[in-house]
């Protein structure tokens, strides 16, 4: 089969498209053909030896999967082959077939495309998880998303909405401002021209965001802390700026505010019960039209390192997705 194999550490262009073997599944694996498979922002860490853990070299990057099962192992019941599936992988998504564990994986509904199952289980995953297990986020509190026109960052937005609250989506561009708003914004800062802290202080009348959401890190992180109410909350999602801020830890004292890590992969392995009904509560809205992923563009398999390098210019608005 084809793959795209990081054989050494660095930029996507060192990413080689290659033929690869396929093993058998295990008796509690599947093996998938990938039809299709969103790229994230980890993955161009991943691929650079700077996310949180290193995959022994080589290996096949990628793990938001939507596709068909070609062979179950014997201890897999719920699944069999011909079925259509979406779900998460550690890696191996960008090939043209990879073996999944079979409690990663959920049967795709006939009215979503493979794009699309493959754009919002990570993402919304992520972002429902923290929203509401980690941020807790109420009917009428004030939600501020960082970087709010990537893919969990939209996936925020669109979330906060539904689930009651006010929203103000921060981004570097009017056009991805814009792209936030029609996914359901009621306010919007552009942090390249304007004050973060000062705007977020005006947008809510002084009192300060009850919930920020930072999947981008770097400078904006402080800004926005600084602007975070009395008991608000500030979720660390990622780092999507390059930079680990370092926080001055007496805003927490002064503000009374909470500083919540979201790990939704490490919570998916840890409370896998709790992390289906997440998932199946995000199909239901998938399914019945309040959430829809936007897919920026769509690239064949052999061209993942130049989907890789666009998301890595900052030039993604919502998903990109490899389409085999």
């Amino acid at each position: 089969m084809k793959a795209i194999v990081c054989e050494q550490y660095g930029l996507p262009s060192t990413l080689v498209y290659k033929e690869v073997p396929i093993g058998q599944p295990k008796s509690n694996e599947v093996r998938v053909a990938v039809k299709a498979c969103s790229i994230n922002f980890p993955d161009t860490l991943i691929i650079q030896g700077l996310y949180q853990f290193k995959p022994p070299l080589p290996f096949t990057p990628g793990n938001d999967i939507a596709g068909i099962i070609l062979e179950a192992g014997e201890e897999v019941k719920h699944l069999k082959a011909g079925d259509a599936i979406f779900g998460f992988t550690m890696q191996g998504g960008f090939a043209e077939e990879v073996i999944v564990p079979a409690n990663q994986i959920f049967p795709k509904p006939a009215g979503i495309d493979f794009p699309i199952a493959a754009s919002f289980l990570l993402a919304y995953g992520t972002s429902y998880h923290a929203l509401k297990d980690r941020a807790k986020l109420k009917t009428g509190e004030t939600l501020v998303v960082l970087g709010a026109s990537g893919g969990v960052g939209l996936a925020a937005v669109a979330l906060g909405k539904l689930m009651g609250a006010r929203v103000i989506a921060a981004a570097s561009t009017e056009d991805k401002l814009a792209l936030c708003v029609a996914n359901g914004a009621d306010e919007t800062i552009n942090y390249e021209t304007e004050d973060l802290k000062k705007r977020i202080k005006e947008l809510t009348g002084g009192k300060g965001a009850d919930v920020i959401y930072d999947p981008v890190g770097g400078a904006y992180s402080e800004a926005a802390l600084r602007a975070t109410a009395w008991e608000g909350r500030f979720l660390v999602v990622g780092f999507a700026a390059g930079d680990i801020p370092k926080i001055p830890l007496n805003l927490t004292l002064l503000k009374g505010c909470q500083i919540v890590g979201v790990f939704w992969g490490e919570f998916a392995k840890r409370f896998p019960k709790e992390n289906m009904k997440n998932s199946l509560e995000l199909l239901e809205w998938v399914l019945t039209g309040k959430l829809k992923p936007h897919i920026h563009a769509t690239y064949p398999l052999a061209q993942t390192a130049e989907a890789l390098e666009e998301m890595m210019a900052r030039k993604v608005k919502g998903k990109v997705v490899v389409v085999i």
